[in-house]
């Protein structure tokens, strides 16, 4: 199973909004610190309720998830590079960049549970309104704000099915002693 590290934006309900932002984003490239280049190709779709949404997938990097230190670093700095695209992008009124992120919430999802806040959530000032106006954003651009983004994390344990079966096998052999070291119930 491949995992999508992306920009996801809610673009509204008129499909050449959605079209744009594409546009703009399919010209933009970037030469990474590792000195290879990673090209943005772009797609839009709807969601269920009718919105429009485009998904910016970025070239060059593992599509096994975030499985080194080193895939968490270019993955970090593809995000940021993301965003700094963004503040410049056509109208949208959300977006997120991460792993997995495409249709992480729906417009109405988002007005009805504004507490579900992500680190690098972008919102339009008006859906920010609409959200209730939390004080954990600030400003990203003209007409925006958002709650810092804060980068990618390599998890050794999500990462290592061999590490992962050795912690199962302490936590098993831990519950068999808690067990044996009981003290008898009267």
């Amino acid at each position: 199973m491949a995992w999508v590290f992306s920009l996801s934006a809610e673009c509204g309900t008129k499909q050449f909004e959605a079209q744009q932002f594409a546009q703009y984003f399919n010209e933009i490239s970037w030469v990474l610190s590792n000195g290879r280049h990673s090209q943005c190709r772009a797609e839009i779709f709807q969601d269920i309720e009718e919105n429009w949404w485009c998904r910016v997938c970025p070239s060059g990097i593992s599509e096994i998830g975030i499985d080194t230190p080193e895939s968490a670093y270019l993955t970090t700095e593809i995000g940021i590079f993301l965003y700094q695209s963004l503040r410049f992008a056509p109208p949208f009124r959300y977006a997120l960049v991460g792993m997995e992120v495409d249709e992480f919430r729906t417009y109405s999802e988002l007005i009805e549970e504004p507490a579900l806040v992500f680190p690098g959530l972008v919102l339009a000032e008006a859906v920010w309104q609409a959200t209730g106006a939390s004080s954990v954003f600030r400003s990203f651009s003209l007409g925006y704000v958002w709650k810092p983004y804060e980068g990618e994390v390599y998890r050794p344990l999500l990462a290592s099915p061999d590490l992962k079966n050795k912690l199962d096998e302490l936590l098993s052999v831990g519950k068999i002693l808690l067990v044996e070291t009981s003290p008898p119930t009267i």
